[in-house]
C-alpha cells in the first residue's frame, strides 16, 4: 500500500507531462502569425489586413466562436475580401494567442470592450462587426455598448438568446475552481485530440468539412489547457449572460443581417436567429435550407453579399441565398 501514492504521483506527473508536451506540439504546428498588442492590462492578438487602393467597403472586424481563434475566420474570409476593406481578425481574450485579462473577459461584454480598445489601437474608428456562433453574443454586446464604433452587424449562426437546458458537462467541470484546472491539464488534451476530427466534422454537418479546415483553421489550439478552460468558462457563462442582456437588443439600430441554416445541430436557429430578427428592428434574416453551423465557410458568397448590403449596396440576399441552396442541394 505504501507504494500506491508513489504510483499515483507518477501517473499524474506523466499525464501532466504528456499534456504539456502535446500543447507545445500544437503551438509548434500552429504558431502565432498575428501581433500581440497591449490594450491596457493584457495583450490581445490580432491580424490586420489593410485595404487596397480600390477598397469599397468599410473596415470589418471578425469575432470567432467558441473553441475558435483568428485563423478560423481568416481562412473563411480573407481570400474573398482582401483589398476591399481593412480586415481585422482577432483572438478573443484567452483564446488563440491572446492573454485572458481580468475576470470581466469571461463575459461577452468584457470581450466586446476589449475588442473596442483593440480597434482604437489599430486606428479603426467604425466597422462592420461579424460574429459567428458565440461571437454573435459578443457582436450584439458590442453594438449595445459601443454603438459609435458599429457600422453594421453580420450574425452567422449566432448564439445570442436564452435556451432551455444547459451546456455539455465538461464545460461546467472545466470551469470549476481547482477541479477544472486539473481536468484541463490532465484530461482535455488527450480526450480532445481523440475527438477533434469527429467534432469538427459535426460542426459542419450536414455540409462537408473542407479538408483545409483542420490545418488552416487550427481548431486544435483550443485543446491547450489554458485555452480549454477559458473556453469552458465562456460557454458556461453564456446562458446566464444572455438572459440579462437579450431584452436590450431592441435598442440596436444599426444595419443588421443574420444568416442561418435549418440544419444547424450546434445552435438552435429558431431561438437565436429568429430571436434576433424579432428584436432588432432593422435586421434581415436570411434562411438557407440544408445549411449547418458554418455559413462562413459553406456560403461565404452570401456572407459577402450581406456585407455589401450592410455597406449600402443594392443586394438581393434572398436571390443569393437561393443560388447557394441550389449549390448545396447538389452536394
Amino acid at each position: 500500500m505504501a507504494a500506491l501514492p508513489i504510483v499515483i504521483a507518477g501517473l499524474l506527473a506523466a499525464a501532466f507531462g504528456f499534456s504539456a508536451w502535446k500543447a507545445r506540439a500544437i503551438e509548434n504546428a500552429f504558431p502565432n502569425h498575428g501581433e500581440l498588442i497591449d490594450i491596457g492590462g493584457f495583450r490581445m492578438n490580432s491580424l490586420y489586413v489593410p485595404a487596397g487602393p480600390n477598397a469599397d467597403l468599410p473596415p470589418i472586424v471578425f469575432i470567432h466562436g467558441a473553441s475558435g481563434n483568428l485563423r478560423d475566420q481568416e481562412t473563411a474570409f480573407r481570400k474573398a475580401l482582401q483589398g476591399r476593406a481593412d480586415l481585422l481578425f482577432l483572438d478573443r481574450p484567452g483564446h488563440g494567442y491572446s492573454e485572458r485579462g481580468g475576470e470581466e473577459n469571461g463575459w461577452p461584454d468584457g470581450q466586446a470592450a476589449a475588442i473596442a480598445r483593440l480597434m482604437e489601437h489599430r486606428n479603426i474608428g467604425r466597422a462592420i462587426v461579424v460574429g459567428h456562433s458565440f461571437g454573435g453574443a459578443i457582436a450584439a454586446s458590442f453594438a449595445l455598448n459601443h454603438p459609435d464604433k458599429t457600422a453594421g452587424l453580420l450574425f452567422l449562426a449566432p448564439a445570442t438568446h436564452p435556451w432551455p437546458g444547459g451546456v455539455d458537462w465538461y464545460y461546467d467541470l472545466a470551469k470549476a475552481p481547482y477541479v477544472g484546472w486539473l481536468f484541463s491539464r490532465l484530461i482535455a488534451v488527450p480526450a480532445g485530440l481523440s475527438r477533434l476530427d469527429t467534432a469538427t466534422h459535426s460542426v459542419f454537418h450536414p455540409n462537408p468539412r473542407p479538408e483545409k479546415y483542420a490545418n488552416e483553421g487550427a481548431p486544435a489550439l483550443v485543446l491547450r489547457p489554458r485555452a480549454f478552460r477559458n473556453n469552458a468558462i465562456d460557454v458556461a457563462n453564456l446562458n446566464e449572460y444572455v438572459k440579462r442582456v437579450a431584452p436590450l437588443y431592441r435598442s440596436i439600430r444599426t444595419p443588421t443581417v443574420i444568416i442561418t441554416g435549418n440544419r444547424d445541430a450546434i445552435v438552435a436557429e429558431e431561438i437565436h436567429s429568429v430571436g434576433l430578427k424579432r428584436d432588432i428592428e432593422s435586421s434581415e434574416l436570411v434562411w438557407i435550407n440544408n445549411l449547418g453551423h458554418k455559413p462562413d465557410y459553406v456560403v461565404t458568397d452570401v456572407a459577402v453579399a450581406a456585407l455589401e448590403k450592410i455597406a449600402g449596396y443594392d443586394r438581393d440576399l434572398e436571390e443569393v441565398a437561393r443560388t447557394a441552396e441550389a449549390r448545396l442541394a447538389h452536394h
